[in-house]
């Protein structure tokens, strides 16, 4: 695709981006196979073994999960109260949209405790290795996968084409939690709603946003500060996944919509 010569000219020292349609890769460009920090696009494939494990039985998504009055779903949704970095909670459960780190270390505690197995080993027998991810958990479940390209290209296939849960599962994950919550959507601002899913960062009508102009209200994903990213659109049946080693800041903010309107404009 000409869309994805766009990242050639990023500052990244290293970039990488494909495209996926329908669930096939139409095209990529750049190193498939370098090993790169996703950040919190790690959060994507936290929420998925989240989602396994509901299924599974090990945990229910409306059971007592962090500060009291909270469960697993107000943390997946970013909506249990619990601050971005360790500290006492910033408002009661249900009130406010604080995009919390903690909160999914939290969940990931709570999962290992119910499924009597360390997350990581859960996230790789339940996630990683039925969707052949060679990626790594070196640390946080919030932010601290580490893979390549073409792992992430599998993940967007996997959110297209799901396998891992039923259809309806990852219809529910991608649907708006505790509509109409308030917040600050990072490094863009206070969002009036900010809607989330499931750890899925929904679209809906933000502005500024980190996708293009061109995507659906529908789409879904995530990116992260390490200069990455994922999204989504169940509407055009197109993803787009991006890996680098630059840290996110104002170039994304330009490089990244216009990459989305490009790709758009040219796979549908």
């Amino acid at each position: 695709m000409e869309a994805l010569r766009q990242i050639d000219d990023w500052p990244a020292p290293t970039a990488a981006a494909g495209v996926v349609r329908g669930g096939e890769v139409v095209d990529v460009r750049g190193p498939r196979d370098r090993i790169l920090r996703w950040a919190s696009v790690t959060k994507l494939v936290t929420a998925l073994a989240a989602l396994v494990a509901a299924e599974e039985g090990v945990i229910d998504l409306d059971e007592p999960a962090g500060p009291e009055g909270s469960t697993v779903r107000h943390l997946l949704a970013h909506a249990s109260g619990l601050p971005f970095e360790p500290g006492a909670p910033a408002g009661r459960p249900g009130q406010r949209r604080v995009y919390s780190n903690v909160g999914f270390e939290v969940l990931a505690d709570h999962v290992a405790e119910r499924a009597e197995m360390p997350f990581a080993d859960y996230l790789t027998a339940g996630v990683l290795r039925p969707l052949q991810l060679d990626a790594e958990l070196r640390g946080s479940p919030a932010s601290e996968l580490h893979g390549t390209l073409d792992d992430l290209l599998r993940l967007a296939h996997e959110l297209q084409r799901p396998t891992l849960v039923a259809s309806e599962t990852l219809a529910e994950a991608t649907s708006v939690q505790f509509p109409g919550l308030a917040g600050v959507l990072p490094d863009f601002g206070r969002m009036t709603p900010n809607d989330w899913g499931l750890g899925f960062e929904l679209r809906d009508a933000k502005s500024p946003h980190w996708t293009g102009a061109r995507n659906s209200p529908r789409t879904f994903g995530h990116f992260g500060g390490s200069g990455t990213f994922l999204w989504v659109d169940p509407e055009a049946q197109v993803a787009l996944g991006c890996l680098t080693d630059l840290e996110f800041g104002e170039w994304a903010k330009d490089a990244w919509p216009r990459l989305s309107d490009a790709v758009l404009a040219e796979a549908t």
